[in-house]
């Protein structure tokens, strides 16, 4: 649990930086913690919940003991206190998530049997979770991938794009694994780079507290001369 005040600062760029996310839910409401309330923003992440407003709360999805919606208002128990935020018609569906969060490979859209490749994301517990979701993984780039991630932690990972293309089914899609805060490899040199190797970006997602996952498809209209 952080509790804080006054983070204009960190709000300014965590705003910058997840401005696209769509790995959980993300609304205005109105919350109230420990006699504070406040109009702000919510986001519903894949191990946390995060209110920022004239206060900010992170709550650990992990360190929730209880969970209620009622009459538009879904509280959040914890030893810290109970946050409870004014989420309207919304507040059952924020419920159901946060009692079932889904896996990361289920929001990344992994499926049994898919042709998986990953090249250079240094995470084994990620390679661990694609076998545990029936993937067949790879560690090189194979023909006919369903699904490519590749590592962006400088700009030289930036060509990535265009070399992997080729392995990559018509339908597939390409993953860049992007560490939050790079100079020389922002989103916007990403996407830049997506696009230059002919692919349109989809989604951004959580991946990690330090890396974001933006998705890369082919254009529908290429699709079949691929």
């Amino acid at each position: 649990m952080v509790l804080t005040r006054g983070l204009k600062t960190e709000d300014r760029r965590l705003k910058a930086e997840d401005r696209r996310l769509t790995m959980g839910l993300d609304t205005r409401c109105s919350a109230t913690f420990n006699k504070q309330t406040s109009v702000g923003r919510v986001q519903l992440e894949t191990d946390y919940v995060l209110f920022r407003g004239d206060f900010r709360v992170k709550l650990a999805l992990a360190a929730i003991t209880g969970i209620a919606a009622r009459d538009g208002v879904l509280s959040l128990k914890s030893a810290d206190g109970t946050l409870a935020l004014a989420l309207g018609p919304a507040a059952d569906k924020w419920a159901a998530k946060i009692g079932s969060p889904k896996s990361r490979v289920e929001k990344l859209g992994v499926k049994p049997g898919a042709r998986v490749s990953v090249i250079g994301v240094a995470d084994r517990a990620f390679l661990e979770e694609l076998k545990a979701a029936g993937a067949d993984v790879s560690t090189r780039a194979r023909q006919d991938s369903d699904q490519i991630y590749v590592a962006i932690e400088s700009s030289e990972d930036l060509g990535r794009f265009k070399a992997v293309l080729p392995s990559l089914t018509p339908d597939g899609a390409i993953w860049a694994i992007r560490r939050k805060g790079l100079a020389d490899a922002s989103e916007a040199a990403t996407m830049a780079a997506g696009k230059a190797a002919g692919l349109v970006d989809v989604k951004v997602a959580r991946f990690s507290e330090t890396h974001t996952a933006e998705k890369f498809v082919r254009p529908v209209a290429t699709r079949r001369r691929a």
